[in-house]
């Protein structure tokens, strides 16, 4: 699920010698599935990535333009989605003209270097990342500290609080260097009204591969 956020997250560039390190190179993927075709999976995985940043960015456009249009705001909440390597579930109340709209803005967006909307704060990312960061912190402190029921309770209490405060920003960051990519690869192929495998409703939109 996702709410929209009063600022998008940004990120410093990495130069060297006048180059930006960490910016999107749009042939970078299709590069990689030509030259480790012989990896089994790649190509879908790379596809996720994509398509999981399109659906965000699509959540982002939808959000603006209900603030933009409507006369008593829906909360945000109330758009969710799902990735897959065919193409991403949106599920809430959605006009399937303006999610084509969404769809198609939130692409060219993307590609034309305004990347931060890959990132959402609502991502399920930033819940495994607190799971994991929560998990690690909490077996540190009962390494260190001493095994007192009093000492180990304080202890679980630090790591869940740093965990919390930290997460959003590490979740950030695997977003955009983990489990999102710039979709420079992705063309939209249609958007459906179905359902998905556990039966709910929800606006299907279809992505294809384009090499170039």
């Amino acid at each position: 699920m996702y709410t929209r956020a009063s600022t998008q997250v940004g990120f410093p560039a990495l130069d060297l010698f006048g180059t930006d390190l960490t910016a999107p190179q749009p042939t970078l993927d299709a590069e990689l599935v030509r030259q480790l075709s012989f990896i089994p999976g790649l190509k879908e995985i790379i596809m996720l990535r994509q398509v999981h940043a399109l659906e965000h960015a699509t959540v982002w456009v939808l959000s603006e333009s209900k603030e933009k249009n409507a006369s008593s705001l829906l909360d945000n909440e109330l758009l969710g989605g799902l990735s897959t390597e065919h193409g991403f579930y949106l599920y809430g109340e959605v006009n399937i003209s303006n999610l084509r709209r969404a769809v198609s803005l939130a692409l060219h967006r993307l590609t034309s270097g305004e990347w931060d909307l890959a990132v959402h704060p609502r991502c399920g990312t930033n819940l495994s990342v607190a799971m994991v960061l929560t998990a690690g912190m909490a077996i540190g402190m009962h390494l260190l500290l001493p095994r007192g029921p009093i000492e180990q309770l304080i202890g679980f209490g630090v790591a869940a609080t740093t965990a919390a405060e930290i997460a959003p920003d590490v979740g950030a960051l695997a977003q955009r260097y983990l489990t999102t990519a710039i979709p420079f690869n992705l063309e939209i192929d249609n958007i459906t009204y179905t359902r998905d495998s556990w039966g709910r409703q929800a606006h299907f939109v279809k992505t294809c591969w384009n090499n170039s």
